[in-house]
């Protein structure tokens, strides 16, 4: 009996990339091949300083996919909405699994919501686009830049640091922390990040096709997430901006029809554009990018710092 080679899997090396990973792994080893996570730090997870000092896109991607590279390990799993929206030379993102829920979360002190929280509290969060956001629906309220996994934010408010944290519902269910959600905010009013809740599986152009983790990857690959992704993605690429940059998108697909709703925000806050377009799945770039032409249109291009 041939005996199956060993697929080792690339991560981050936080509580809740490992377990991401560990999903893919599980569908993978459920698909017959023997899996293995090689967990991996990245300079975002070293470094407390803000992301847009950072660089912003790909600063968490960058150390996983030099390791691909190098032939350190044969897949690596991000989540998408970290990754730049161009492709790395040499590299393919074969699978993007069912998506997860897109929504933010507010995790606050005492059961407050947003519209709960008193004037001057303290909400925490790491990502431009969720400040103006704050800035936008609560001006009264007093934005803190915050980095540190998700242990260490939701720490902020349980010691009294701050009034409440932003986070994506994704992550926390993920990893058995939903009880500290207040409330989910909704994305007809509060669109996450472009990719958010999407898991992307990224490997080597050469094992792209005719390999066996080429088809095993082929079947836990969701058609519908990457066509949402692709439209999400496309409008952030169209805008020139960053992951870092202040746009929320929500792409859907219902009965055979992609709808994709895009919105920009001045990042001090008071002002945000939005538009829309529907269409065919297949046609997911060209619709991103005609919403994020109608952001443009609309203004939006001098909030979009890249």
């Amino acid at each position: 009996m041939t005996a199956v080679a060993l697929t080792r899997i690339g991560t981050r090396a936080s509580r809740l990339a490992r377990t991401q990973t560990q999903t893919v792994a599980d569908a993978l080893t459920a698909a017959g091949l023997r899996t293995e996570l090689v967990p991996m730090t990245s300079e975002g997870d070293r470094s407390r300083a803000s992301l847009a000092s950072l660089g912003g896109t790909g600063v968490f991607a960058a150390v996983l996919r030099t390791a691909l590279l190098a032939g350190e390990c044969d897949a690596v799993v991000h989540s998408l909405k970290d990754l730049p929206t161009t492709p790395h030379p040499g590299l393919v993102v074969a699978a993007t699994p069912p998506r997860e829920d897109a929504r933010d979360a507010l995790c606050a002190r005492d059961g407050l919501t947003l519209a709960t929280l008193p004037a001057g509290a303290r909400v925490g969060t790491g990502s431009p686009r969720r400040a103006a956001q704050l800035r936008t629906a609560r001006p009264d309220l007093e934005v803190v830049d915050i980095r540190g996994n998700v242990d260490t934010r939701l720490g902020f408010v349980s010691d009294g640091e701050l009034d409440a944290v932003i986070l994506a519902a994704a992550g926390l269910r993920r990893i058995g922390r939903a009880d500290a959600i207040t409330v989910e905010l909704g994305l007809d009013t509060w669109p996450g990040a472009p990719g958010q809740g999407v898991l992307a599986v990224e490997i080597r152009e050469g094992d792209a096709t005719g390999t066996p983790l080429a088809a095993a990857l082929a079947g836990i690959h969701d058609v519908d997430a990457w066509a949402a992704a692709t439209a999400e993605r496309s409008l952030l690429a169209t805008l020139e901006a960053g992951c870092a940059a202040p746009v929320g998108a929500t792409a859907t697909v219902s009965d055979g029809v992609l709808t994709v709703s895009g919105s920009a925000y001045r990042p001090g806050g008071g002002e945000s554009r939005t538009a829309t377009a529907s269409g065919r799945p297949d046609e997911a770039a060209a619709i991103g990018s005609a919403v994020a032409a109608d952001l443009i249109a609309a203004g939006a291009g001098a909030w979009i710092t890249g």
